[in-house]
């Protein structure tokens, strides 16, 4: 067996919220010792080539997937899809149309601060996030990162403290985005159910990513029905789970027939506590039993 640690839940610059191209990746994961990775960027496939390229150079096995945000009993999930074949009409159907769906979020939540009084417009976002769809948390960094936003009263509490201002947007995110919430706007994503089903035609073994996840809250019954429909592993290590979240998820994968696999889900400036690396629990027998898989 391949020796080395997975990690099969990372992000490039090719998501608007991730700061390293995916062959600067590739580079430091063959560096620090992983057998293998996955660059799994939000909605789209930017990623590849250059990724798997990088990956034959540097000696490090390159899973092509991707992060589709997806929607189940109104509740936003998010669904990787390792072994993906990233030039499918499938796959490029999907990342369309939650493209698009993510353009009319960014500009309704831009339109919802500028009524809040925040001084923030449109063309700066897309000025700042020229690759892909801006996600609300890339949205928050950008307007932290404005000229003088440090003395706004509203946005003060967000760089108070080495160990807030760090995380300032996601707590910006959660203080204006989430649902209640003064910015909030409806999500347009696309069903989750959807996603597996149509995974086998993209040569995808999907796997539900950090089912712990404040917003997800994955319960037993919803992995039950889920794997019916078609899913097929569970992300139990990853920079989400506390302790007992690994042991709980771990549970359910064994009992689901669910394949475990590791995700450090690293990203850069907008999950500073997420350290490349620092999830090494995934062993390549993840990317064996998930292969075996394949539809």
């Amino acid at each position: 067996m391949t020796n080395g640690p997975v990690d099969l839940h990372i992000h490039s610059n090719r998501s608007s919220d991730g700061d390293f191209p995916p062959a600067e990746l590739v580079r430091r994961a063959a560096a620090e010792g992983f057998a293998a990775i996955s660059i799994a960027d939000h909605d789209t496939v930017a990623a590849y080539p250059e990724a798997v390229e990088e990956g034959r150079a540097a000696g490090v096995e390159v899973v092509p997937s991707m992060e589709v945000t997806a929607l189940y009993e109104d509740r936003e999930f998010h669904c990787l899809l390792p072994f993906l074949d990233w030039t499918s009409p499938v796959i490029a159907a999907i990342a369309g149309r939650v493209s698009k769906g993510r353009y009319v979020e960014a500009e309704e939540r831009v339109a919802n601060l500028r009524r809040l009084g925040f001084d923030l417009t449109w063309e700066e976002i897309l000025a700042a996030s020229p690759a892909a769809a801006p996600l609300g948390v890339t949205i928050a960094r950008i307007l932290l990162e404005k000229p003088g936003s440090a003395d706004v009263p509203a946005l003060r509490p967000y760089f108070d403290g080495d160990a807030v201002r760090p995380r300032g947007p996601s707590h910006f995110y959660r203080d204006y985005f989430m649902e209640g919430k003064p910015a909030f706007v409806p999500k347009r994503h696309i069903p989750l159910v959807e996603v597996l089903e149509k995974a086998p035609e993209t040569g995808a073994v999907p796997v539900l990513a950090h089912p712990g996840a404040y917003f997800q809250n994955t319960t037993r019954q919803d992995l039950a029905f889920l794997r019916e429909r078609g899913l097929q592993g569970v992300e139990v290590f990853t920079s989400y789970h506390e302790n007992g979240q690994v042991a709980y998820y771990g549970a359910a994968a064994r009992d689901l027939d669910l394949v475990p696999t590791a995700g450090s889900d690293f990203h850069g400036r907008v999950k500073p506590h997420v350290e490349f690396g620092s999830i090494r629990d995934g062993g390549y027998w993840m990317i064996e039993a998930l292969r075996e898989r394949r539809g």
